[in-house]
């Protein structure tokens, strides 16, 4: 079976994650190459991989490495930039979210995905993969509730890796672009419509810093659609308990709730703390299995020839949310959401 060459950009936490998937768990997938700035990752990947195709700079890796396609986990700010680099030099291309930071970048990048159309383009929202989340997507679509009108997103962070969060919060582009744009594709996903207007909040108690650099250590975001549907999303970055996401939506016939308890596995322990059930601790634990999924199905598309079903679109549409619910919090005034620009 023929398999797909590919380079990996980007070797941080979930760039590691997203190698090890490619190297041993996608059928039909080769990690060919790597890159990254840090000279210590690249070492680092070079050995654990044993790949002898490595780069300090993209561009050069998409112009000389063997390779079919390539997985982009870099720098955000970067993503739309090297997208297009990418299918411009022939290759598939894989992006972590979020597609981009401002929508000029976003649209850049769908320009060049329309430009290339025999050229599979994923966008890494992994919880469109997780089975918790396609089952209940399932059930709604099959009327498992009725009419969807509400959804409640809950996301927050560790305190573990609060002081990551801090030292990256002044590129991040903002809690909203950051942490709550998985939640802001989710309630497009579900509710299978754009919200019109939004209403933001935040601020930083424990962590001034976040406020420092012009973000927020906790936000809250209330959404307005033209059809009367409504949206609500609690982000937050240092959670005591674990890493917490959850998820709620609502209908006329029922509801359906996703990870209501964080919790690592089945196991209750028993002692003086009481009944304790024990928290999942990071994005790469509580998601192993779904960032794994989406880059089989990035490789599986690739493989025969279609095309997946979240794309460059969905990312420019949640850019523009998060960015105008990031507008609305540092205004403290409700935000028309424009779609125009």
């Amino acid at each position: 079976m023929r398999k797909v060459k590919i380079g990996i950009a980007g070797l941080g936490r979930l760039g590691v994650k997203h190698a090890e998937n490619i190297a041993y768990k996608i059928p039909g997938a080769e990690l060919a190459a790597a890159c990254s700035i840090v000279p210590q990752e690249l070492d680092a990947a070079g050995k654990m991989f044993n790949i002898d195709q490595l780069y300090p700079d993209f561009d050069d890796m998409i112009r000389n490495a063997d390779i079919d396609a390539a997985a982009i986990v870099t720098t955000s700010s970067e993503h739309c930039r090297q997208i297009q680099a990418a299918l411009e030099a022939g290759k598939h291309v894989f992006c972590e979210k979020p597609l981009g930071v401002d929508v000029e970048q976003c649209l850049q990048a769908e320009k060049a995905v329309r430009e290339y159309p025999d050229s599979v383009f994923l966008l890494g929202f992994m919880r469109r993969y997780d089975p918790s989340y396609v089952y209940a997507k399932e059930k709604i679509a099959s009327g498992g509730i009725g009419q969807p009108y509400m959804f409640k997103g809950t996301g927050l962070d560790p305190l573990s890796s609060v002081e990551g969060s801090l030292q990256y919060a002044g590129k991040s582009g903002g809690i909203f672009i950051d942490l709550g744009i998985h939640d802001i594709d989710l309630f497009r996903w579900f509710l299978q419509e754009d919200p019109a207007e939004v209403y933001a909040m935040g601020g930083s108690f424990a962590f001034p810093r976040f406020s420092e650099a012009g973000d927020a250590e906790a936000a809250c975001a209330v959404y307005k659609f033209a059809s009367g549907k409504m949206a609500m999303l609690h982000c937050g970055r240092a959670a005591a308990h674990g890493y917490h996401i959850e998820t709620e939506v609502i209908g006329t016939a029922g509801s359906v709730r996703i990870s209501p308890v964080p919790q690592k596995n089945l196991a209750v322990l028993y002692n003086a703390s009481g009944a304790v059930t024990e928290c999942v601790e990071s994005f790469p634990e509580r998601f192993a299995e779904s960032y794994r999924l989406e880059m089989q199905e990035f490789v599986d598309c690739i493989l025969q020839g279609r095309k997946p079903e979240v794309g460059v679109e969905d990312g420019t549409k949640s850019t523009q949310i998060a960015l105008a619910t990031t507008r609305a919090f540092r205004t403290g005034q409700p935000v028309q959401i424009d779609y125009d620009t």
